[in-house]
């Protein structure tokens, strides 16, 4: 069966391909596709983000679509960025640069001393019968004070696991994969095919 993955991240493809890869006959991106489509997220929840996306990519192709919304969920800054973390540092709707997102974040938490945060990731896989399957996974781990680490992208250098003593950036995928939101999302809807 060929599957429609709702997304052009290609940190997002690897880590889908990896976990689900022996499911399906074919998982394409929105790129490999042929697709261009942007859906508004104005959930207010990840996991209604990526119902929405994966809804609307399957009436869109007829076919099978997975897509996950995620994002950086901080205690003391109450959840937030949340849902917002792609454009948090954004002054319009539109996504802002990595390091924009955060540096505002860690000038957010100058002072702070509760560090506690989790990176949140809701998966959606739609039919075209209009079966959805829905999970959901999260990471904790501490926001550090300062960014360490190359691997990854988003807020992982400054998300920091203390039973690893290191920060996301500096694990292997292969680690990272076992441990994170999207990881575990992707486990249990493996569980479910």
């Amino acid at each position: 069966m060929k599957l429609i993955l709702a997304t052009n991240n290609e940190h997002k493809i690897r880590e889908m391909r990896e976990i689900l890869g022996d499911h399906f006959s074919e998982m394409v991106s929105l790129k490999e596709a042929g697709i261009n489509h942007e859906t508004i997220e104005d959930g207010k929840t990840f996991a209604d983000n990526a119902l929405k996306k994966a809804r609307e990519i399957t009436e869109i192709t007829g076919l099978p679509a997975l897509a996950d919304d995620s994002g950086l969920c901080v205690l003391a800054l109450d959840g937030m960025p949340g849902v917002f973390s792609a454009r948090y540092a954004s002054v319009t709707d539109e996504n802002a640069t990595d390091q924009a997102n955060r540096d505002l974040l860690l000038k957010n938490m100058e002072g702070v001393t509760d560090r506690r945060a989790y990176f949140a990731c809701a998966i959606a896989l739609t039919m075209p019968d209009g079966k959805a399957y829905q999970t959901e996974g999260k990471f904790w781990g501490e926001i550090t004070h300062e960014e360490k680490g190359e691997n990854g992208f988003g807020y992982d250098s400054l998300f920091f696991v203390p039973e690893f003593n290191m920060t996301s950036a500096e694990m292997s995928p292969e680690l990272k994969n076992s441990l994170s939101h999207r990881g575990e999302a992707l486990r249990e809807l493996e569980k479910m095919l």
